[in-house]
């Protein structure tokens, strides 16, 4: 149980620079391979599903090992595997191969990237929960989604203009690999450290809220936990809709890809604005109504950022300052909704290693349904610049409509 203040410490540093590394992969692998690779939107979408059907797995699968096996070990195998990979996918893109060659050598190596990931959150999350009192544990928790979205709204606002200074190739793949390296020595590094026992104890630490806050509503803890794990996966769905997307909406509002990394981080910058105020404000724990704000909030916000351009009577000016609200109140919703799950996760049980491949298994499940509905949108209507968001949006009205059921039946049970 990784429980001293330095493992702690490093715990987040690693966070950081894992949120801002894993940035730089994940999310402008997609303007690598529209621009190196001659991707369209349909393949971006299908490259994003393959992805995210390795994550649901082996997110259970990391966060178990390190449950298991130690957090640290199961941190050092994770960047161990992604640095790797990295690596190699940079030295196949300069190898010269052709296209169709070197197409399928990468999404091997994306696969097993994120295999390697998935023993990195999970336990990080762990490392940062493990063993602390309930009042304590709230503010890590905030600290800890502070330190992650901030450090990825950072690395997409700059991530344009140096995908467009190094190269797609170098920034998005030696830059990556070169930091990751660095992570597992630090890694390396902690594991030497007094206080880093490598299995965690599995007690129970207490709440991170007092029972009256428990009891605010007739729903039990489990119920909002379980409901939290619904709507997080609903909201990955939009994310990662979302971003094999953004190139071709940044090609129709006529921005480079230098700029449109600052104009597209907005809803990011404000999903780390929206965990400070939960953070310092706790009102909303265990409030149904929050949490269905910030899903219906979700789903306007999706919808308008890639329909405002389709919208004739506005020109271009308003048509990005639409975008701009629509990115604001996207990335509040997502804020509360992540939130929720993570703090449920820690909050309802005691095995924060599980809990947390449960917590990213929710995530993977929104990986692969995103991308999943706006491939076959794509592949239903070629060519239609909104197919995939109406179909997206469709499927999370679904949710919302399951969300409410799961609350009301619940609360008669």
């Amino acid at each position: 149980m990784p429980s001293s203040s330095r493992i702690k410490t490093g715990a987040f540093v690693l966070e950081g620079l894992n949120s801002i590394s894993t940035t730089f992969y994940f999310y402008f692998v997609y303007w690598f391979l529209s621009r190196d690779l001659q991707f369209g939107s349909r393949e971006n979408l299908l490259w994003a599903v393959a992805q995210g059907a390795v994550y649901v797995v082996a997110s259970l699968k990391g966060g178990n090992y390190g449950q298991r096996r130690g957090y640290l070990r199961a941190l050092k195998i994770g960047f161990l595997g992604m640095s790797t990979c990295f690596f190699l996918a940079w030295f196949t893109h300069w190898a010269g191969l052709p296209r169709s060659i070197e197409i399928g050598i990468q999404a091997v190596l994306m696969l097993v990237a994120t295999v390697s990931i998935c023993f990195t959150w999970p336990n990080l999350e762990a490392i940062v929960s493990e063993g602390e009192p309930g009042p304590r544990l709230q503010r890590l928790i905030g600290i800890y989604n502070l330190v992650w979205s901030g450090c990825g709204a950072f690395a997409y606002f700059i991530g344009g203009a140096l995908f467009a200074w190094l190269g797609g190739a170098h920034f998005t793949l030696l830059i990556p690999a070169i930091m990751i390296a660095g992570q597992w020595g630090i890694t390396h590094w902690l594991a030497k450290q007094p206080g880093a026992e490598t299995r965690p104890h599995g007690e129970a630490h207490g709440s991170m809220v007092s029972e009256h806050e428990r009891h605010r509503t007739p729903i039990s803890p489990k119920t909002f936990l379980l409901m939290s794990w619904l709507a997080n996966p609903c909201a990955y769905v939009a994310i990662n809709t979302a971003v094999p997307l953004i190139p071709s909406l940044a090609e129709r509002l006529g921005l480079e890809p230098r700029v449109a990394g600052f104009f597209c981080s907005i809803w990011l910058f404000a999903r780390t604005v929206t965990f400070l105020g939960l953070w310092r404000w706790t009102g909303w724990h265990y409030r149904f109504r929050w949490l269905v704000a910030a899903f219906v909030g979700m789903i306007a916000g999706f919808l308008f950022i890639f329909l405002a351009s389709s919208l004739g009577s506005l020109d271009r000016s308003q048509v990005l300052t639409l975008v701009t609200v629509a990115q604001i109140v996207f990335g509040i919703g997502l804020g509360l909704i992540y939130y929720s799950s993570l703090f449920y996760s820690m909050d309802v049980g005691d095995t924060k290693g599980d809990h947390g491949g449960i917590h990213e298994a929710a995530i993977g499940a929104g990986l692969l349904g995103g991308p999943l509905v706006g491939a076959a949108a794509q592949f239903a209507r070629p060519g239609s610049p909104t197919a995939a968001a109406w179909a997206v949006s469709a499927v999370l009205g679904v949710g919302l409509v399951v969300l409410v059921a799961l609350r009301y039946r619940r609360e008669r049970l």
